[in-house]
């Protein structure tokens, strides 16, 4: 696991130039490879290239130094992640008379590119993000991986080409502010998170995921291409029993070539399925104890660590229980925030930070259970897109109006507790009847109508999701297979793996996700949707494939989500801080927010009038990262 800079200046620069801006921007993600670094540089008249990285080590400790050169040194690469499949790629490579001059998987995509050129990116199985210069055709490719576990931005401007591991390093090293993005902002406001290709910068992008970049030194133009094509969802004849049997299959192989490292290894354990499966698989893969790692909280309703020792003992596993009060949470916000370089506001990422910290003090990778939900049909938003098609059949339009208003008026929290009343409010707010219900069901800060309140209308955007529909293949976003492809290019790519990357990387651990193997994606996508969901059972097929092997029962405990109680924070340790971030001043200066409505929205949460915890809280975080990232710039 590393992190990777690098920089193409349009005229001839000097080599110490481009060398000091390349250790500049490694140190600025130092904690994503605190145990080595490498730079290449090369200059000519007509322009200078660098690539440098920042180095974690984990597999090949001794020589897998980069950056790596092809035997001519014609060819170089830098790497960031993991390639899971690298040995049976190493083996065919061999056999067809290709030497290898270290054990690295970094080496291996070298190789496999110098021969067989890009359609060797097709074969990776891993999380990565790296960059290769061929001197021999004057190109530089870019490229990230299927899901988009590992992050990558760039900038394209009339005098240079930058691409980095994280956001920092390219505000860092450009020589002018970027404005604020209209699209990144609305995205951020509706999501709580920014999906590529965009940031919350104009004109600075996230390579999307399964995608490679091409970089023409010629003509110094920048072409996008997609990896892996993804044949349409096309359901396929197979029994129930069949399909059991290839989950488990699946999954079992997901697991070991995941597990492959030469430091020490575990498994985030929260008591849910999708990690306690993980943890079962890796325990049955080895004679030898495993490390599991669970976060429990003094506050008895946060607090499921019943249900991961439930499997630690199960599976007879060295567990590492960590309980923790909110002021553990607490003490890091401002870290972890201003780290993820733009607008973030997934409260679980506190927990999942703290996690992190506790279990690199034992190893340095652990397995999790990221990724189950999406590719077996488990979120709760599943049921509320089903509900949906339903409701709008059967109620008219005018009466869900009047039904909403009421639900508005009446079902009102006073306090961060996210009951029944919240819920209810939750779903009624996002029946839509145009089709686009999903949107809003996925927009944990604002649905549609509520962002217009928000943001003043020179901000606001139309038709904010139209490229991801074009993605998809469909305006009407309607069936479960529909809602899994929604999350994989949005959520999971711009919230949940963002979230584990910069949290775990900021602690210097490596995590890796069993479940996103783009051969379990592609196999769950043939299977009927009956088989992930049947009825209101979630993750159907997934949970009757290991149901022998756990306690009856268990596998249909009900799980809390990883979060933080922030809508108290805000009331009182943060309050202070944010009645600084509603003052008129800073607001007319900013001109991005209606100030009479945010005001009172801020004010109503503050006196317990109206929770609106998710609204203000990523408001909050907002105002957080203009003052310390964007400010910091000018």
């Amino acid at each position: 696991m590393c992190g990777i800079n690098g920089i193409i200046a349009k005229t001839n620069r000097n080599k110490n130039n481009i060398n000091s801006i390349l250790n500049n921007m490694n140190d600025l993600i130092i904690h994503r490879g605190p145990d080595e670094d490498g730079v290449f540089s090369e200059e000519n008249e007509k322009f200078s290239v660098g690539m440098a990285m920042r180095r974690l080590s984990i597999i090949d400790l001794s020589s897998g130094k980069q950056p790596i050169f092809s035997d001519d040194k014609q060819i170089v690469i830098v790497f960031n992640g993991e390639i899971y499949n690298y040995k049976v790629l190493k083996a065919k490579l061999e056999s067809e008379g290709v030497s290898f001059n270290t054990s690295s998987d970094t080496e291996v995509i070298l190789k496999a590119y110098e021969k067989y050129g890009v359609e060797s990116f097709q074969w990776l199985d891993g999380m990565y993000g790296f960059s290769i210069y061929d001197k021999r055709i004057n190109k530089l490719f870019v490229a990230r991986d299927f899901f988009g576990e590992k992050p990558l931005y760039y900038v394209h401007t009339d005098k240079e080409f930058i691409w980095a591991s994280e956001l920092k390093s390219i505000i860092k090293t450009i020589d002018f502010t970027p404005n604020i993005s209209k699209k990144g902002l609305n995205l951020y406001f509706r999501l709580t998170y920014i999906p590529a290709p965009h940031t919350i910068y104009d004109g600075i992008f996230k390579l999307e995921a399964n995608h490679y970049m091409v970089y023409d030194f010629e003509s110094h133009n920048t072409t996008i291409h997609k990896i892996n094509t993804e044949p349409k969802p096309k359901t396929v004849n197979i029994s129930f029993d069949d399909a059991k049997t290839k989950t488990k299959e699946l999954l079992y192989n997901s697991v070991a070539s995941r597990s492959i490292a030469d430091v020490g290894l575990g498994t985030f354990l929260s008591g849910g399925v999708d990690s306690s499966i993980v943890s079962l698989c890796l325990s049955q893969a080895t004679d030898k104890k495993i490390n599991t790692f669970s976060i429990g909280f003094k506050k008895a309703s946060y607090d499921e660590t019943d249900k991961s020792r439930v499997v630690a003992d199960m599976i007879g596993s060295n567990h590492h229980e960590f309980i923790i009060d909110e002021d553990d949470l607490k003490n890091n916000i401002h870290e972890i925030l201003v780290n993820f370089d733009e607008p973030f506001s997934d409260t679980a990422s506190l927990p999942t930070h703290l996690l992190s910290e506790k279990t690199r003090e034992h190893v340095t990778v652990a397995l999790t259970g990221d990724g189950g939900d999406e590719i077996f049909g488990g979120y709760n938003k599943y049921y509320i897109g089903k509900m949906n098609k339903k409701y709008t059949s059967i109620v008219p339009k005018g009466l869900h109006k009047t039904i909403a208003g009421l639900s508005n008026k009446y079902l009102i929290n006073k306090d961060d507790t996210r009951g029944r009343k919240f819920q209810i409010n939750k779903l009624l707010n996002a029946i839509n009847y145009n089709g686009d219900f999903y949107w809003d069901i996925i927009s944990l800060a604002n649905t549609s109508n509520q962002l217009k309140e928000i943001i003043t209308s020179d901000y606001q955007v139309d038709d904010l999701f139209q490229e991801y529909k074009a993605i998809i293949g469909k305006q009407k976003i309607e069936s479960l297979t529909d809602f899994r492809h929604v999350d994989k290019i949005c959520s999971l790519e711009g919230g949940m793996l963002a979230k584990v990357d910069r949290t775990s990387m900021l602690t210097s651990l490596e995590c890796r996700a069993p479940f996103l193997n783009k051969a379990l994606w592609e196999f769950t996508n043939t299977l009927p949707e009956n088989y992930l969901m049947k009825g209101w059972n979630k993750k159907h097929i997934l949970k009757e494939a290991f149901r022998d092997q756990f306690p009856e029962e268990f596998l249909e405990k009900s799980k809390s989500g990883f979060g933080s109680p922030t809508g108290d924070w805000l009331r009182q340790s943060l309050r202070k801080e944010l009645e600084s971030y509603i003052e008129p001043d800073l607001l007319k200066k900013q001109g991005i927010f209606n100030i009479e409505f945010i005001t009172k929205l801020v004010n109503d949460h503050l006196d317990s009038k109206k929770d609106s915890t998710f609204r203000v809280w990523s408001y909050y975080c907002f105002q957080k990262w203009y003052k310390f990232n964007f400010l910091k710039q000018n």
